[in-house]
């Protein structure tokens, strides 16, 4: 690899790898298959930067190879939806207010949230609210039409809005 372009990777690699690995988390793996999971998108794209910095989206692009390893480490290994066991790890770096216990609550209420929507609907909430892709986006790292996502967006955020573990947070108010 030329040597801009070896920089321009590293520095893709700094600024993305926090994002990529709690996708990954939101997504449904733990967080050490999680850390995985970016390991091994963020090694196809050092082997294809080319292709990948050309991407019409990177993003998109990157999101979509990082949805293909996830699926990739599931067809090779059988598991099953686990409850997650440490919500902590959950906690985002942005302060949140409150104290730490209220963060926890918060980032448990959150992953059995999205732990409760099918895998369709997940990858949209996760790829559109906490990666911040656009539909247009995210239809292209799903693979699936603009429609579609917004269809499973309108499912998945009526399934939230109905959620318990979320009610608990507002004080059972919808």
């Amino acid at each position: 690899m030329e040597p801009q372009h070896e920089s321009a990777y590293a520095d893709y690699v700094e600024q993305s790898w926090p994002t990529l690995v709690r996708a990954a988390v939101f997504l449904g793996a733990r967080p050490h298959e999680a850390e995985d999971l970016a390991q091994t998108t963020l090694v196809r794209c050092y082997t294809g930067w080319e292709r990948v910095n050309n991407a019409e989206n990177r993003d998109a692009y990157v999101y979509r190879m990082l949805l293909n390893c996830l699926r990739d480490v599931r067809r090779t290994r059988w598991w099953k939806d686990r409850q997650y066991d440490d919500p902590a790890i959950l906690e985002r770096r942005a302060p949140v207010a409150g104290d730490a216990s209220e963060r926890v609550a918060v980032a448990d209420a959150v992953h059995r949230a999205l732990g409760s929507l099918t895998k369709p609907n997940r990858d949209v909430v996760v790829l559109r609210y906490f990666v911040q892709l656009t539909e247009k986006q995210t239809a292209e790292a799903l693979g699936v039409p603009a429609g579609t996502v917004k269809s499973r967006l309108s499912r998945a955020l009526a399934h939230l809005a109905a959620d318990d573990h979320l009610l608990d947070l507002t004080g059972g108010t919808k």
